[in-house]
């Protein structure tokens, strides 16, 4: 009954993070592309301090939109902030991580084949590695290199780099992608709670007071624009961690690690591409770029072709009427294996803790059930993503004698 109550909880939050997420990113997007397009006003909004105007059009009107170049002629009454997504969609995640990996560590958080974490130790050790590394990039944005566009991005990406290699060598394959885009969600919310909302605080309070802005508002306002760069490249590679989880392909590769990272580039590479057209240098080679790259990251991940494996053996823990018999058909064989190995989760009613329904919806019981999800089960067999945590401890042997034995149905 608990897993049934956490099966909703994980639902909730789940929609509450996309929802939140698609409104933060999608400000984002929207103000980014703001920003880049705003072009030179005329001359009677530029003696009004208007920096950059656009006319758009959209839901059946014209929007005239004028950015000025610090304050406005008078304060508005009204003024809109953009911070509660960002907020929200951090919170949301955080909970989405402690109901999904930290509720079931054993079979999402831990691979004993890397550390036999207990679950306290794992989610300690996951929350030390979470808030570590945004404290290092805090230190780090507070810094002279944070001062340093190039060099401070540059730095990020080293890190970034080695965090995700270290994700690996800590957690499950899965958990280890969703780690590094915890790190970048932190960072983004952490970039607006301590680095935009205090620049624009700042701005808006020397408006009311009716002062010019001095240095201290000055240096705020370029961590800021340092800040917002960072969240503008990050966004891509966020969005595809956010789906990952639904292609073991990706993180249970070999390299998963190495995955990401090129992920990562090419993502951000197109994110550039976008960024360069809104200020209206249009640049295709920015877009070739990761097209080629994608196509080698294709190449590289194809998955070894299947190799005939041994004839199927009945788990030395499992009996059938065959078995008894002494002898065991094919099919017997290796569905003993799949009873024993996979159907504790993939039945109807599931006897593995934490499981209150099949993941997926997949259900495997006879082998009409293996054949429908023929291709399913071998990407994920193959490529060790499934059992989860190997929680039901297939070995090597059963695991090449289930792919091959799938592949042929």
């Amino acid at each position: 009954m608990g897993a049934y109550y956490l099966d909703w909880l994980n639902l909730f939050f789940r929609w509450f993070h996309v929802i939140a997420g698609v409104a933060w990113i999608g400000a984002s997007f929207y103000f980014v592309w703001l920003d880049m397009s705003l072009q030179k006003p005329p001359e009677w909004k530029a003696k009004k301090g208007i920096s950059g105007d656009l006319w758009a059009v959209h839901g059946g009107g014209f929007y005239e939109i004028a950015k000025y170049k610090l304050e406005p002629e008078e304060m508005p009454k009204t003024l809109h902030w953009f911070k509660w997504e960002a907020y929200t969609t951090w919170l949301t995640g955080m909970a989405m991580l402690s109901i999904v990996y930290y509720a079931n560590a054993t079979a999402y958080l831990v691979d004993p084949s890397k550390i036999a974490f207990t679950n306290i130790q794992a989610i300690a050790v996951s929350l030390a590695f979470l808030f570590g590394s945004y404290l290092i990039y805090e230190l780090i944005v507070r810094s002279h290199i944070g001062k340093n566009k190039l060099v401070f991005s540059v730095t990020i990406f080293i890190l970034i780099v080695i965090a995700t290699w270290g994700s690996y060598q800590l957690f499950s394959d899965r958990a280890s992608f969703i780690h590094v885009g915890a790190i970048l969600g932190t960072i983004m919310a952490g970039n607006v709670f301590f680095g935009i909302m205090p620049a624009q605080r700042a701005l808006v309070d020397c408006v009311r007071k009716g002062e010019k802005p001095g240095p201290d508002v000055a240096a705020l306002a370029l961590m800021a624009r340092n800040r917002s760069v960072m969240n503008n490249y990050f966004t891509l590679p966020l969005i595809f961690i956010m789906i990952s989880n639904h292609y073991p392909m990706m993180y249970s590769h070999a390299q998963g690690w190495l995955v990401l990272v090129f992920v990562g580039i090419i993502t951000a590479t197109a994110r550039h591409f976008f960024n360069e057209k809104h200020l209206g240098r249009n640049k295709p080679g920015y877009l070739i770029v990761p097209a080629i790259a994608t196509l080698a990251l294709i190449f590289w991940m194809r998955p070894a072709p299947i190799e005939a494996a041994p004839a199927p053996v009945v788990s030395a823990t499992t009996t059938t009427d065959s078995a008894t018999a002494g002898v065991a058909s094919g099919d017997e064989a290796m569905m003993a294996v799949v009873h024993e190995r996979c159907t504790t989760c993939h039945a109807a009613q599931p006897t593995q803790a934490g499981f209150a329904a099949p993941p997926a919806g997949i259900i495997l019981q006879t082998p009409e059930d293996m054949k429908i999800h023929k291709a399913k089960i071998v990407t994920a067999v193959q490529s060790g993503y499934m059992p989860l945590g190997n929680i039901t401890k297939l070995t090597d042997e059963e695991r090449q004698q289930l792919v091959a034995y799938t592949s042929g149905l």
